[in-house]
């Protein structure tokens, strides 16, 4: 029962302004975009190098080095 307490939601009485709710947003947008580009940069560009080096028929531990 305490813990149903604990969790029921009060009013704040609070006001959130323009430029605060506009930060919030935009903070938010940013996150997003953030977390977009991540998956981007980790998943698909060595997922696409990969594709593009089994299409021209080397595969990646076959590369030779100029020593």
């Amino acid at each position: 029962m305490l813990l149903l307490i604990a969790f029921l939601p009060n009013p704040a009485f609070a006001y959130i302004g323009p430029g605060a709710g506009l930060g919030a947003i935009a903070v938010t947008f940013a996150l997003i975009f953030g977390l977009a580009l991540l998956i981007v940069g980790l998943v698909w560009y060595p997922l696409k190098r990969r594709l593009k080096r089994m299409k021209k028929g080397t595969e990646i531990g076959d590369e030779k080095t100029g020593s």
